[in-house]
């Protein structure tokens, strides 16, 4: 039910500042809701397999916002012009090039969590 990817060191774990954005229910299923920072906006997603994932909420080809994007798999369409992005990486699949960043996110308690150490690095 959770996705973070696994920090390298426990150096790393405990350099995380773990901030609470929302209850998981807040986000449907293959869905997204729009988180705002100082930084820019991030997309936090959730697919159907119950496991939520966060991006930037803006695609480097014409930025459109994978917010309003289909959620399939661990995969995320864009809504303006059909590019695709791995949910994981935040690779560009196929045949399109470029990727968005990525930031660490976990479910406690019902409760999402993202990074917030990451989402002042994103500036």
């Amino acid at each position: 039910m959770t996705h973070a990817p696994a920090p390298a060191t426990f150096e790393e774990a405990d350099a995380m500042s773990w901030i609470d954005i929302a209850a998981l229910d807040d986000i449907p299923l293959r869905g997204a809701r729009k988180l705002r920072t100082a930084h820019g906006c991030v997309a936090v997603f959730r697919t159907g397999a119950d496991t939520v994932h966060a991006l930037d909420d803006r695609c480097p080809h014409r930025g459109g916002p994978l917010s309003e994007g289909i959620v399939h798999g661990t995969s995320v369409t864009c809504p303006l012009h059909n590019w695709v992005f791995d949910l994981n990486t935040g690779a560009a699949q196929g045949a399109d090039e470029g990727k968005v960043a990525t930031y660490p996110c976990r479910v406690e308690g019902g409760r999402v969590l993202i990074d917030a150490t990451r989402l002042g690095a994103a500036a």
